[in-house]
């Protein structure tokens, strides 16, 4: 099942999508209205999705909604760093002996075909083409071979990173969480659509250019060892969402730089998983708050 939250009509709620349509939820009083309450609600809601799907109802075009981000606002946003080797050879570093985490704040998240904005301050604007991952189930001290079962699905994040704000702290959060610094989406697969999230094709383009072509299987901790280590030290609850890291082909790599520019459109493909597309423009003057 693909799993979507999206606006159509200025309403916002959960739906499903099939053969170019998205099976609304609207009016069904079993299917929560929002993907959190959703993942908390568990196996009861996705029978009432799947009903609704299989009753042939409610069924709009895709062209006619508004796709948001899968997870608009996620409990947790947690990144990991070096996780390919290729990357880990193109940033001059060592392979990491444990699983290196950082966060992004969950205001930076915005859906498929939203805006990246370049910030004012900073023209080092880069992309990160990634697998993320959604936890299902509150969990902690989750084995290995166990953590399968607390996932509840899959999908493309874009780890947008504002370089030199990056490096000013050994956490990268500050760099990592800009405003519109992490797409996500189009929609969320459920595993058993999905299948081996370890074997697939992750490519990247910035416009016409592709920019990272690698597969899932060269990470070198795969989705499952993550979960295992993070809820060694703390519970995941329903919504927290997960990235896997990014394989080489970042434009902060590349000689001369490829950071992107207002103008240019990001797009990131993973197999089975569809497609993440952002345009990229120049922060708003009137984005002041206060």
């Amino acid at each position: 099942m693909k799993l979507v939250t999206f606006t159509h009509n200025h309403l916002t709620r959960v739906g499903a999508v099939i053969d170019g349509f998205v099976v609304d939820s609207h009016g069904c009083t079993d299917i929560p209205a929002t993907m959190l309450e959703f993942l908390t609600v568990g196996d009861s809601a996705l029978l009432a999705m799947q009903a609704r799907i299989d009753s042939g109802d409610g069924r709009i075009a895709l062209d006619a909604i508004k796709l948001n981000a899968p997870v608009p606002r996620p409990g947790k946003y947690l990144g990991v760093a070096l996780n390919y080797a290729d990357h880990i050879t193109e940033t001059g570093r060592e392979a990491p002996e444990y699983p290196t985490f950082f966060t992004k704040q969950s205001t930076c998240v915005i859906g498929c075909g939203d805006a990246i904005q370049r910030p004012k301050v900073s023209d080092k604007l880069d992309y990160e083409g990634e697998l993320a991952f959604v936890i299902g189930k509150r969990c902690r001290h989750v084995p290995v071979d166990k953590a399968h079962q607390v996932i509840a699905g899959y999908t493309i994040a874009n780890d947008v990173s504002v370089r030199d704000w990056q490096i000013r702290s050994p956490t990268m959060m500050i760099g990592k969480s800009f405003d519109t610094a992490g797409p996500l989406g189009p929609w969320l697969v459920t595993p058993d659509e999905l299948g081996n999230p370890h074997n697939l094709a992750i490519k990247t383009w910035v416009d016409d250019e592709l920019r990272q072509d690698a597969n899932t299987a060269q990470m070198i901790f795969n989705c499952f060892e993550l979960v295992a280590y993070l809820s060694l030290a703390m519970t995941l609850e329903p919504g927290d969402v997960i990235t896997t890291g990014t394989p080489s082909g970042v434009g902060v790599k590349m000689q001369p730089r490829g950071y992107i520019k207002p103008g240019q459109t990001v797009r990131i493909a993973i197999g089975g998983l569809g497609m993440l597309t952002n345009p990229v423009i120049a922060e708003p003057e009137n984005t002041a708050i206060y």
